[in-house]
């Protein structure tokens, strides 16, 4: 990538309002992150039963930040109960050289030194009720015990999220902050992953949404794959050139696959890649798994906020099916 592109991608980030540490984001309108136990079958919609989101702290911000985690434990209504509650799930942070930056953190199997780094604090929760619809504190955390990564404009942590034995399905959401008590957001702070694993809306009239961008010229074409979907709706591409192109969706315990091709008009742009369920409704609790690919099978990045705003369709109607 350029340096000019480097310089454009920085500023957008920098430019991202407070609102960018919870995971999932408020744009994204997804209930919530899923991991279920590694005793569980994947059917259930979870391939690996792991999940990676990476927080990123401005270089201008000094102060101690907090990684929260609403609802950690697994045994209560907003978790998913297969026979007994009996799945112990862990959260991991971690920081130091090679944490974020090593490419099998950004990989979809959990090959290699997918947890390089120095490991900054772990805890690993049951059938806890202590926290069921609570928030758990990790911190105060030092900004510079994060990777520095001068391409994200400072500090980046890792989260590993693993289901540690077990079956059920352990449902939360992360949020980054300056306070160990009230969740307030970072300045210029940002969540970002590769690989997403979340619970869908039961209600139709819901639509998820999940925003890679597309910073590199030379990307051509992106793949989308999913896992999972039980063939329940769509996935709708939109972006500043397309109205509406519709994605390829899974079956139960299956994956899918589908190509979209990259408009000139959407480079250095969001993707608004919309999850719709069918109307009739009759699929509930369904839980899924979504990564892109450029044309290179490198993973991309999607962000908790999309850069430069949800992207708004410019041109004439049109419509692409598959």
């Amino acid at each position: 990538m350029s340096k000019l592109l480097n310089l454009s991608l920085l500023l957008l980030l920098i430019g991202i309002m407070a609102k960018a540490q919870p995971v999932p984001g408020a744009d994204e309108n997804i209930p919530n992150l899923i991991t279920f136990g590694a005793d569980a079958e994947t059917s259930w919609g979870d391939a690996n039963f792991c999940q990676i989101i990476f927080f990123t702290v401005p270089e201008n911000h000094t102060a101690p930040i907090y990684i929260k985690v609403y609802d950690p434990d697994c045994g209560n209504e907003n978790d998913e109960l297969q026979g007994e509650w009996n799945t112990e799930t862990s959260f991991s942070i971690y920081g130091g050289q090679g944490s974020c930056s090593n490419e099998d953190a950004k990989k979809l199997n959990l090959d290699g030194d997918y947890d390089e780094g120095t490991l900054l604090a772990s805890k690993t929760f049951g059938n806890d009720p202590e926290y069921d619809q609570k928030w758990y504190t990790f911190g105060p955390i030092n900004p510079s015990e994060g990777e520095y990564l001068p391409e994200e404009g400072g500090h980046v942590f890792k989260v590993i999220i693993e289901g540690v034995s077990g079956d059920d399905g352990n449902m939360y959401q992360l949020y980054m902050s300056t306070k160990e008590d009230t969740q307030n957001a970072v300045e210029g702070g940002y969540a970002f992953y590769y690989k997403y694993t979340v619970r869908l809306h039961d209600d139709p009239k819901e639509v998820s949404h999940i925003y890679p961008y597309i910073n590199d010229s030379t990307i051509v074409s992106i793949k989308q794959t999913n896992f999972d979907w039980d063939n329940d709706g769509w996935i709708i591409v939109r972006s500043v050139a397309t109205a509406f192109h519709r994605m390829k969706i899974s079956n139960d315990d299956e994956w899918a696959t589908s190509m979209y091709n990259i408009k000139p008009e959407e480079y250095n742009t969001s993707l608004d890649i919309q999850m719709k369920k069918h109307p009739s409704g009759n699929i509930r609790n369904n839980n899924v798994v979504i990564y892109f690919e450029n044309q290179y099978g490198e993973l991309l990045k999607s962000y908790s906020v999309p850069i430069g705003g949800v992207p708004k369709y410019g041109g004439n109607p049109t419509v692409n099916e598959l």
